[in-house]
């Protein structure tokens, strides 16, 4: 088995590098002091993602997209972590479960999400429904023509620049009924309710949406009626590996910045990493990411290899999730303590991406529900399934 790194892999992660470092740094600042964006920015950083062929790596040529493997996408969205203030959502990946639309639907929206022309967002939660989807209030009842949908969502991340909406919902209020529905935003009925304010800065808001009578043809059903947990499931296990890289990405940039800070921090005549509770951190933080990276990449390179073996890749999808958030926790806490106040000012990437990625254990799945999946599978099928992959 080959563990190392293919010429393109090196070529493509050293690619993702010089962009990162090149189009995405240098806005840093402008997400914290303005709490996002610019039109004009996200404008320029289109331009860029577009020149360098990172948009849409979740989606087959054919759909418009780039085609990429999980594996390499893992390699961007690696160093897309690096970056603070979600940045990396300026680099676009349409909602993987769109790859089961009609042909009708990829041309309406596929295509043109992958081309930039169209942004998607996914709505799912609401105030009374997060980790438990069976409580999803959002119906759509049957009428003439379609379907109306009433009901609210929250925590629709990227909803601010999106101008459709993947919105799950139950048909005629039954929750074994659970649809997904292609929604535009200049639909008449649909409305951002609030934009709440988050311990991070974005470069995108996360508005409230309120569905009153919001006519849908039946032609804007995504899949089949009933499907849309089952494709929800799909967007989540995507969700989750890029999750899990993002934060290897803000560790690995953590530990690099506090290295270099405790090689220059002079205190008691010598340099602190020269003192072994400096030092010890420092190595506690390069052990568990070199077995977070190595846990990524084989994961990643597994599920690759084994795309039929669909329950497979969640139940590995969980674990990495799981595993990568709370190792980037640790990570980012231990590299505050090593910056000390400098740590804590926000015009240091620690601090900003500490705050940053304190969200990676709650979207996309809890912990606490990563680890329900987990021991659930263990229930089902013994701990095999994790210890002798």
């Amino acid at each position: 088995m080959d563990f190392e790194l293919s010429k393109r892999h090196r070529e493509l992660q050293a690619r993702a590098r010089v962009f990162v470092e090149a189009v995405l740094y240098p806005h840093e600042m402008e997400v914290e002091v303005n709490d996002g964006i610019s039109p004009e920015t996200l404008a320029k950083i289109k331009e860029q993602v577009l020149a360098e062929g990172f948009n849409a790596t979740n989606h087959a040529r054919e759909d418009g997209g780039q085609g990429w493997s999980i594996f390499e996408q893992t390699l961007l969205h690696e160093q897309l972590g690096r970056a603070t203030g979600a940045i990396w959502d300026a680099v676009w990946l349409p909602a993987v479960p769109m790859r089961q639309g009609t042909p009708a639907q990829k041309d309406a929206y596929l295509r043109p999400a992958c081309a930039g022309e169209r942004r998607d967002a996914y709505a799912i939660t609401e105030a009374n429904a997060g980790s438990d989807p069976t409580q999803v209030q959002t119906r759509a009842d049957r009428v003439d023509g379609g379907f109306r949908i009433n009901g609210e969502k929250w925590f629709v991340t990227v909803g601010d620049v999106a101008d459709f909406l993947l919105v799950h919902a139950h048909v005629d209020g039954d929750s074994g009924k659970p649809t997904i529905f292609f929604v535009d935003k200049d639909l008449p009925g649909v409305r951002v309710k609030r934009t709440p304010l988050f311990t991070h800065h974005f470069a995108f808001e996360h508005p409230e949406f309120a569905f009153e009578d919001v006519f849908v043809a039946g032609d804007r059903v995504l899949g089949e009626v009933g499907q849309g947990f089952e494709l929800t499931k799909d967007w989540f296990m995507e969700a989750r590996l890029h999750i899990a890289a993002r934060c290897v990405g803000a560790a690995t940039r953590a530990i690099e910045t506090a290295n270099e800070f405790a090689s220059e921090r002079v205190q008691f005549g010598r340099t602190i990493r020269d003192f072994q509770s400096i030092e010890f951190m420092l190595a506690d933080m390069a052990v568990e990411i070199m077995a977070a990276k190595s846990m990524l990449y084989r994961v990643c390179g597994q599920i690759d290899s084994h795309r039929s073996e669909r329950k497979r890749n969640h139940a590995h999808a969980s674990a990495i999730k799981l595993f990568c958030s709370e190792m980037g926790g640790r990570v980012l806490d231990r590299a505050v303590q090593i910056l000390g106040g400098r740590g804590y000012m926000r015009e240091n990437p620690v601090e900003r991406l500490n705050r940053d990625i304190r969200v990676e254990r709650i979207w996309e799945g809890t912990s606490e529900i990563q680890r329900v999946i987990i021991g659930g599978q263990i229930k089902k099928r013994g701990t095999g399934l994790y210890t002798e992959w």
